[in-house]
C-alpha cells in the first residue's frame, strides 16, 4: 500500500484542486492591479498615505462585511457554487473600469465594485472547500487553496513590473492584460466546479438569534483570536509604500509583493498539512512571533534589500496564519451553517482590517514608516498573549 504524502495531495479532491486554479487566476488579475494602485494613486493623482490607508481600508473591510450575507445566503439556498461564481463574475466585469477611469473616483469606485465581487464569493467559496473534505484534511486543503492562489498573487506582480518596464510605466495597458486571467477564472468556476451533495438540510434564516446561537464558544474564540491578530496586520500597501521610502524606483517597487508571496506560497499548504497533525495553535502562535518580527525589520529598514527581508518575514507569517485560521472556522462551525460562519468571520476581522489600516495611514503622516511598523509590532504582541488563553478554552480534553 502506498504510504501517503506528507502534503496529502492526493487525497484532496478535484474541486478544491479546481477551487485553488480559480483563486490563482483572479489573484493574477488582481496583483496585477493591486501591486501597482497604490504607486498610482500617489504618483498620478497625489492622494496621501492617509488616504491611501482609507482607500485600501473600506475596500477589504468592504470583502469581508459582504462574505456575511453571501455566506448566509449559500447557507439558505443549500447552495455554493453558484453566488461563489457571481462573485469571480462580478470581479472580472469589473476589472476594465481601472484602465477606462478618468478620475480617482472611478478607480475607488472600481477598487469597491472589485472587493465587493470578492466579498460575495469568499465565504461560500470556503464553506465549499469544507462541504468538499473531511475535518483530517482542513488543514492541508484549505492551506492548498492558499497556496495556489499565493501563488497568482506573485505572478501578478511579477507580470506588472515585467509590463512597466517593457511599457515605460503605462499604467493603462497593465490595466487592460490585468482583465483576461479574471475572466478565465470565472470560466473555470462556472464550467469545472460541482456542488457537492449536503448532508444537512437548508437552514431558513441562518442569521437569526436561534441560529447564530448555535455556532459554539469554540468559534467565537477563533472569531476574538483572529480580530486581535487583524488588528496588528494592516494592507500590504504599506509595504509598497516603505520599499518607495528607502528609495526604490517605482516599477521594482512591487518586487516586494513577489517576495512576500512567494514565501507565502511555499509554506501555507505545508503548514495547513502540518496542523492536520500537530494542531493548529503552536504553528498558529509561530505565525504571531514572525509579524513581529517582520514589523521590526521594516521599521528599521534603511535598504531595499531589509524591507525585502521584513517583506519576506511578512510572507512567512502568513502562510503560517491565513489557511490556519480558515481552518479553525472550519472545524468549529456547524456543516449546515458554515457559510454563515466563515460571513460572521470576515465581518469582525474586516471591521479589524480597516481599523488598521486606517490607524497606519494616520501614523504614516504624522510620525512616519518607523512608527508605523513599530506600533504594528505591539498590537502583534497583544494579539500573541491571545493564543494561550484560546486553546485551553476550546482544545479538547
Amino acid at each position: 500500500m502506498t504510504q501517503p504524502s506528507f502534503l496529502r495531495w492526493r487525497e484532496i479532491p478535484g474541486n478544491v484542486w479546481v477551487l485553488g486554479f480559480v483563486s490563482l487566476l483572479m489573484d493574477i488579475s488582481s496583483e496585477m492591479i493591486h501591486a501597482l494602485l497604490p504607486l498610482y494613486l500617489v504618483a498620478v493623482y497625489g492622494a496621501s498615505a492617509l488616504a491611501v490607508g482609507v482607500i485600501e481600508g473600506v475596500a477589504e473591510a468592504t470583502a469581508q462585511i459582504v462574505k456575511i450575507f453571501s455566506g448566509a445566503l449559500s447557507d439558505r439556498l443549500g447552495n455554493r457554487k453558484w453566488l461563489a461564481a457571481a462573485g469571480y463574475g462580478l470581479a472580472a466585469v469589473t476589472k476594465p473600469i481601472f484602465p477606462l477611469a478618468p478620475s480617482i473616483g472611478w478607480l475607488v469606485a472600481a477598487r469597491f465594485i472589485d472587493r465587493f465581487g470578492k466579498g460575495i464569493r469568499g465565504a461560500p467559496r470556503d464553506a465549499l472547500i469544507a462541504d468538499s473534505v473531511p475535518a483530517n484534511l482542513h488543514g492541508a486543503s484549505f492551506g492548498l487553496r492558499q497556496s495556489l492562489d499565493t501563488i497568482g498573487a506573485f505572478l501578478g506582480p511579477i507580470i506588472a513590473i515585467a509590463l512597466m518596464m517593457l511599457t515605460a510605466d503605462n499604467f493603462t495597458v497593465v490595466f487592460w492584460i490585468a482583465a483576461i486571467p479574471a475572466f478565465l477564472s470565472a470560466a473555470l468556476i462556472i464550467l469545472a466546479v460541482r456542488e457537492p451533495a449536503r448532508t444537512t438540510g437548508m437552514v431558513r434564516s441562518p442569521l437569526s438569534p436561534a441560529q447564530i446561537g448555535r455556532l459554539s464558544k469554540a468559534f467565537w474564540v477563533v472569531v476574538l483570536l483572529a480580530s486581535a491578530f487583524t488588528l496588528a496586520r494592516f494592507s500590504e500597501a504599506f509595504l509598497l509604500l516603505r520599499a518607495q521610502s528607502v528609495g526604490m524606483s517605482l516599477a521594482l517597487v512591487p518586487i516586494m509583493l513577489v517576495v512576500m508571496n512567494v514565501v507565502y506560497a511555499l509554506c501555507a499548504w505545508p503548514a495547513g498539512a502540518l496542523s492536520d497533525r500537530i494542531g493548529r495553535y503552536g504553528i498558529l502562535a509561530t505565525g504571531f512571533a514572525l509579524l513581529i518580527a517582520a514589523d521590526l525589520v521594516l521599521a528599521m529598514a534603511g535598504t531595499a534589500a531589509t524591507v525585502a527581508l521584513g517583506a519576506a518575514l511578512w510572507g512567512l507569517h502568513m502562510g503560517l496564519t491565513q489557511g490556519i485560521l480558515a481552518s479553525l472556522v472550519a472545524d468549529t462551525a456547524p456543516e449546515d451553517l458554515r457559510g454563515t460562519a466563515f460571513g460572521l468571520f470576515n465581518l469582525i476581522t474586516g471591521l479589524a482590517t480597516l481599523a488598521a489600516s486606517v490607524i497606519a495611514g494616520v501614523l504614516w503622516d504624522v510620525a512616519g514608516p518607523a512608527t508605523t511598523f513599530f506600533t504594528g509590532a505591539i498590537f502583534t504582541v497583544l494579539a500573541l498573549c491571545v493564543v494561550p488563553v484560546a486553546y485551553r478554552m476550546i482544545a479538547p480534553p
